[in-house]
């Protein structure tokens, strides 16, 4: 039976389920893989914190030259987050010859190039399961098993804590900050949630995706982002009366060699599969021109889930005696064959508050049709503000382009009896 031995870089929750599922789970592993893997190390800031895991502590080590010095270990775990130090030590492991298996998003999606580099000089192994959507096995689905077909779209709710919010506010009615509060209440955000809500993490997320998806590097630079913050308990009232619920979507499209990548909340048709994605729950959609339409749904984060995707990383890459590496040149350049749309055709779901006066919604016309923004629909909302004479004007467009509607925004914004842009959305159709 092959010997595998493990270090973990971590033993917080996602280390603490993958410390489980490698021990708890052992007899099955030998039994259905041939594998014993064992952890031989663990790395921790401090080894003398009391934890609520029975861990012998001859396996924990305070520094990581322990781990790649040691040649006994075949396959290093991590799961730290963050760009440093998890860099460095991801570049000396693969530089030793040691298997890495991460679930770093921002590492990887900043550093990828770096990391195969360091893999192909050695042969080792570069395994990122867990980077994107948690248990949900998109990457392997990915590289193993849609060869056969030329993958044009893929769109995806990839971050469960704007998920959980915007689910929350939609189904009970409550507003963003309320939300907020909660969910870092229960763990679901960070004390510092900026990089969940303004929507930093899908877009680690999407560049990983979009590169294997469409075999060519898609840089997070790339990528247009805006996050959840401006969205308000009115628009998901307006939205849902109009058909929609509103999602934070990652959506990448490719069109020969244009490619466009963005991360966005959007309007979505109630009956898309992707608008029943509730909660902390993940999913992709993706169409391939062979399979056509294609989902994955499951939990996109959490200690199981993801300590889930690592053991299986670690598996498969025991049983592989050659790695393989991207099938795109994957480098800090962008790729030369490769034009990045940013102009892309879409609706819009435009909120605005104006003064209750005679012509205004003539002159907010008027520069729309200026900038070839065609109007499908509008509604004049009864709101407490009436009784200040602001009224809100809710608008959804035809399909135009995003540079057409920005240039329409901007000037609508300088109309005098125009007192705010509360929302500008995307729709989904």
């Amino acid at each position: 039976m092959k010997v595998v031995n493990v270090a973990l870089l971590g033993i917080g929750n996602v280390g603490t389920g993958v410390y489980r599922i490698l021990t708890e789970n052992a007899a099955d592993i030998k039994h259905r893989e041939g594998l014993d893997i064992r952890i031989k190390k663990i790395l921790v800031r401090n080894m003398n914190k009391k934890r609520d895991l029975e861990i012998d502590k001859n396996l924990y080590t305070e520094d990581f030259e322990d781990i790649i010095n040691d040649d006994e270990i075949d396959i290093v775990a991590e799961f730290m987050g963050g760009v440093d130090p998890a860099r460095d030590y991801i570049v000396k492991s693969l530089q030793k010859g040691k298997t890495v298996v991460t679930a770093n998003k921002e590492v990887l999606a900043k550093h990828w190039p770096d990391f195969e580099q360091a893999a192909k000089g050695t042969g080792a192994g570069l395994y990122f399961e867990a980077s994107v959507a948690g248990g949900i096995p998109i990457i392997r689905a990915l590289t193993e098993s849609l060869q056969a077909n030329n993958i044009d779209s893929i769109m995806g709710i990839i971050n469960g804590t704007t998920n959980y919010i915007l689910t929350e506010m939609s189904e009970k009615d409550a507003s963003y900050d309320d939300v907020l509060k909660e969910a870092q209440r229960q763990g679901l955000a960070e004390p510092d949630p900026a990089n969940d809500v303004e929507g930093y993490d899908a877009a680690y997320k999407l560049s990983i995706l979009a590169s294997l998806a469409f075999h060519s590097r898609v840089h997070v630079e790339n990528i247009f982002v805006e996050g959840i913050t401006k969205i308000n308990a009115q628009d998901i009232t307006w939205a849902k009366e109009l058909g929609y619920t509103i999602k934070l979507l990652a959506i990448g499209k490719k069109n020969g060699t244009v490619i466009e990548a963005r991360v966005h909340p959007a309007l979505i048709k109630q009956t898309h599969p992707l608008a029943s994605v509730r909660g902390a729950y993940n999913a992709i959609f993706l169409h391939g021109h062979a399979l056509g339409n294609f989902m994955l749904y499951g939990k996109g984060a959490g200690e199981m889930p993801t300590a889930s995707a690592i053991v299986s990383d670690i598996i498969y890459a025991s049983h592989i005696t050659e790695h393989k590496f991207s099938t795109f040149e994957n480098t800090y350049k962008k790729p030369s064959a490769i034009t990045f749309n940013t102009d892309w055709a879409s609706e819009y779901f435009i909120h605005l508050k104006v003064k209750d006066k005679p012509g205004v919604l003539s002159k907010i016309s008027g520069l729309f049709g200026n900038n070839g923004v065609s109007i499908a629909s509008m509604m004049q909302k009864q709101t407490e503000d009436d009784v200040t004479g602001i009224v809100p004007l809710v608008f959804i467009t035809h399909e135009t382009s995003e540079l057409s509607m920005k240039k329409a925004i901007e000037q609508i914004k300088e109309i005098g009896d125009v007192v705010e842009v509360a929302s500008l959305l995307r729709v989904i159709d």
